[in-house]
């Protein structure tokens, strides 16, 4: 019986949607999910005649996108040979198809390039729009240095409560601590007169809500908490993600152009050092 949970993973047959394939596999059976690995071939966009070549065995266009897709394939099997994995071959950019392809999966997870080799012309065009406009959470890999750290849990003043719901879900599954941080903006120069847990209450007791929410989520699972006072709130999430199995944080997605996201979420994915989950499920009082 074909499992109903199921992680999508972008594939391209690069390094970094390697990286992107294995992170899935592996996190697919962790959550009980299947895994659905999908390449969008460029081709069509380039040439109508995609046919094999008369006489020669295994040849085409057509047929060599179709092989980076088996090879996909073959790598999730091999990272985790119990997987359930199915493929799906599809033509054209793949930002016009990985956010309908995503619809109501576990999450998208793609690598922290542009899918599409050369036509990404942005470097993580792809991931950056995902991350913008996917209705799914989408986990961008950069890197997985410390596949045994925490989880970060980076919150706004909002509480992030669909970032903490992900979060939670995340160490929950993995049995990995959950560290909790909110970032207070303190201008360069600015001189702090009295410490920052006497002299900002209001984010002390932010804090202290949402550690006591994420203690009710994932019972069994340590959680801690520390408030951060940056001129930057990207380079604080940034510096606190050194060691973590993952970041996660939210975005509302409302930048002025479409697919883009805000500041500070594209920063963090442009320099964590661990994956970053931007998480775009909905929660009651928030749309990530």
């Amino acid at each position: 019986m074909t499992n109903q949970r199921t992680m999508v993973v972008g594939y391209d047959g690069s390094e970094e949607s390697n990286l992107a394939v294995q992170w899935a596999a592996k996190h697919a059976i962790l959550r009980d999910c299947s895994l659905h690995v999908v390449h969008c071939s460029l081709w069509v966009l380039l040439s109508h005649n995609r046919g094999p070549v008369p006489g020669v065995a295994d040849s085409g266009l057509e047929r060599a996108a179709q092989k980076v897709l088996e090879e996909g394939m073959a790598l999730a099997k091999e990272t985790v040979p119990d997987l359930e994995v199915r493929t799906t071959l599809l033509h054209g950019m793949p930002r016009d198809h990985l956010a309908h392809v995503s619809v109501g999966a576990e999450m998208l997870v793609l690598g922290s390039r542009g899918l599409g080799g050369f036509m990404g012309l942005l470097v993580g065009s792809v991931s950056l729009e995902m991350a913008a406009t996917a209705e799914c959470p989408v986990v961008v890999i950069r890197a997985d240095d410390h596949p045994e750290g925490p989880v970060l849990l980076a919150v706004d003043d909002a509480g992030s409560p669909a970032a903490l719901e992900d979060a939670c879900d995340f160490a929950a599954a993995t049995g990995a601590d959950l560290m909790i941080v909110h970032v207070l903006h303190e201008p360069v120069g600015y001189r702090r007169l009295r410490e920052p847990v006497e002299a900002y209450p209001e984010a002390e007791a932010l804090l202290d809500s949402v550690l006591s929410q994420a203690r009710h989520k994932a019972p069994g699972i340590a959680v801690t908490g520390e408030l951060l006072v940056d001129a930057s709130f990207s380079k604080a999430i940034v510096k606190a993600s050194q060691g973590a199995r993952i970041t996660v944080l939210g975005t509302k997605g409302h930048g002025l152009i479409k697919g883009t996201i805000g500041s500070t979420a594209h920063a963090v994915l442009h320099h964590a050092h661990s994956p970053v989950l931007v998480s775009r499920r909905r929660a009651t009082s928030e749309v990530a």
